[in-house]
């Protein structure tokens, strides 16, 4: 798989192409949570949402492949004074350690080839506590447009829902999301998915 925004990040040193306000999904998901909950962000990209995270009084772990990425990531933290570890990796292969109370992704996932995908979801649950949440917003390919060069194993309709077939899908809707960050405006189709690790009795 190829992602076109890990040489964007090289490009734009001094821009956060995807700004620094966190997005909707982190606004949303933060409510489920409790104090001082762990979480997990995979491909966190420039920050924006792991610094949110960490405003609301959060123990954030942000892992993403890009360095370039991860150092905007960095000054984004020390400008806002939020506490992050920062994790450059392919966050397929990174070494984490668990537990957490959220593992959480929005528009990165699909990154993964299949293959790494599977195995990087079932290694996330394995590091959630039990109640713990999982979060993701994820490309499917009801509508594909090729931004960039990227190329992605776009997930299949109902595809994330089975990988958490063992647990409580609190949400899950599919819909489409505008884009124009290659100057073209867009669409990509996309699911969100909510779901809760059944408490071990």
């Amino acid at each position: 798989m190829r992602s076109p925004w890990l040489q964007k990040y090289l490009q734009t040193p001094d821009e956060y192409i995807w700004g620094t306000e966190p997005s909707g999904f982190a606004r949303e998901v933060a409510e489920l949570l409790p104090p001082g909950a762990r979480l997990l962000e995979l491909g966190c990209g420039e920050g924006r949402d792991c610094v949110f995270f960490s405003s609301l009084g959060f123990d954030v772990v942000g892992v993403d492949s890009a360095a370039a990425g991860i150092r905007k990531a960095e000054r984004l933290a020390r400008e806002r004074g939020a506490s992050v570890r920062w994790v450059t990796a392919d966050m397929a292969k990174a070494n984490l350690e668990g537990p957490f109370d959220l593992v959480y992704s929005c528009g990165a996932v699909h990154y993964a080839p299949r293959p790494e995908r599977d195995r990087l979801l079932e290694n996330a649950k394995a590091l959630t506590r039990p109640g713990g949440l999982h979060a993701h917003i994820v490309f499917t390919d009801r509508e594909i447009y090729v931004e960039l060069g990227e190329i992605m194993d776009y997930f299949l309709p109902g595809e994330l829902a089975r990988l958490y077939g063992d647990w409580r899908i609190l949400v899950r809707e599919e819909g489409e999301i505008s884009c124009a960050q290659d100057g073209t405006p867009h669409r990509h189709s996309v699911e969100k998915l909510i779901a809760r690790r059944p408490a071990e009795s």
